[in-house]
């Protein structure tokens, strides 16, 4: 049994993760602010007698003898993040001072949830970890994109001056139960406008694509990088390469939903991307041949039950 903090734990990855590490027999610890996560995603867990909830903010320093780190602590969409930019950029930066430097007292191994927005609006299609991004350092993104580049800056650093274990992973774009309905991503967004029969909004002309991965899929690998050998750091790319434009996606959720709802466009918005596209060989090659294994439709259909249940119970 190995004692694992998960900052962020009560998040929409978060929470699934808690719940797999759980499972395999550890301990886990999570700690959440619930700016957010919610309380709902890990109310299961609270039974647990290996489960242990802390409402704290990982802006502030926190102790615990620990083995393991998860970092995954940040809003991560658009509306949550741009909605107090300042605080965003502190949870990245000072987020991960904190938890490097519980892990260098410790002496844990820690992980950090990087994420595909260090690539910015790439040049370059699809992305290696080796891209160096191209990416609007005072854009309205950048207080996430920005924030997390400097995150894994800090975890090189403290890698290479204090011999700090780290792991870095680039999730790229994940969907799946425990999203909320208000973040403002892509699949929520989509799923929540067909279920209440409202016209689902897309934002230019609706073929600048995405990559989505199941989040099960993302907790696997995870998972692996925790577990893989000592000096293979990252960054790695954890995603799906199977990519779709933004029309395909919401034709796809109006069928599977059985929704009348109509599609209309809106402008798009500053920085976003055209192309989003994980180029995962690394992944492959060193996380024990790690792929996604669910595929869209497959994934969207118990999404849009998670999603049907919540908003019949709001």
């Amino acid at each position: 049994m190995k004692r694992i903090l998960i900052t962020g734990g009560a998040g929409f990855v978060g929470s699934h993760l808690c719940k797999r590490l759980l499972n395999e027999g550890n301990e886990v610890i999570c700690l959440d602010n619930y700016f957010t996560g919610a309380k709902s995603n890990i109310i299961e867990l609270l039974d647990n007698p290996y489960f242990e909830m802390v409402r704290h903010d990982i802006t502030e320093s926190y102790y615990a003898e620990v083995d393991e780190i998860y970092n995954l602590a940040c809003p991560a969409s658009p509306v949550h993040y741009q909605y107090n930019p300042i605080k965003t950029i502190k949870t990245s930066v000072m987020g991960a001072i904190n938890v490097l430097g519980l892990a260098k007292r410790v002496n844990a191994k820690v992980l950090q949830a990087s994420t595909s927005e260090v690539y910015g609006d790439p040049l370059v299609h699809p992305q290696t970890e080796n891209y160096w991004g191209h990416v609007n350092p005072i854009g309205i993104r950048s207080c996430y994109d920005e924030g997390k580049r400097c995150a894994e800056t800090l975890f090189m650093d403290y890698h290479n001056q204090n011999k700090v274990a780290i792991k870095i992973i680039r999730i790229f774009n994940t969907y799946g139960p425990n999203m909320n309905p208000g973040d403002g991503r892509v699949v929520s967004n989509f799923i929540v406008q067909a279920l209440q029969g409202k016209d689902i909004t897309i934002f230019g002309d609706g073929l600048q694509t995405r990559s989505f991965q199941y989040v099960d899929d993302l907790v696997e690998g995870m998972v692996r990088m925790m577990n893989s050998e000592k000096d293979f750091l990252g960054p790695v790319n954890l995603g799906n390469p199977n990519e779709f434009t933004m029309l395909e996606l919401a034709q796809a959720i109006i069928e599977l939903t059985n929704s009348k709802s109509k599609i209309i466009y809106l402008d798009l918005p500053q920085d976003d991307p055209k192309q989003r596209q994980p180029d995962i060989s690394l992944a492959k090659n060193k996380l024990n041949g790690w792929e996604p294994k669910i595929q869209l439709r497959e994934g969207l259909v118990s999404t849009i039950s998670y999603f049907e249940k919540l908003l019949l119970n709001q």
